[in-house]
């Protein structure tokens, strides 16, 4: 997804709204790098579009605190997987 990076952090901004995505989401959706997504997100989409920049923050706001339990439970999947061998 390369181009013009106004377009692309909008599309990205977007597509976290609409699918309430993970950094890591977009950037295997968009096929570019997580860091990418997150400083089209956090830096440049602020100075193309102040409202959706908001939104945008608020989600990943909640997925920083879900992280933790996100790997928690990947942790235990990973050894409940191991035990049924």
């Amino acid at each position: 997804m390369r181009g013009n990076i106004e377009v692309r952090a909008e599309t990205l901004g977007h597509y976290i709204v609409e699918n309430r995505a993970t950094v890591r989401d977009a950037a295997k959706k968009f096929g570019i790098s997580k860091s990418t997504v997150h400083k089209d997100l956090t830096e440049r989409l602020m100075t193309y579009d102040r409202n959706l920049y908001i939104q945008v923050k608020e989600i990943l706001e909640i997925n920083k605190a879900e992280r933790h339990l996100r790997g928690g439970m990947a942790t235990k999947e990973k050894y409940r997987s191991q035990n049924n061998r």
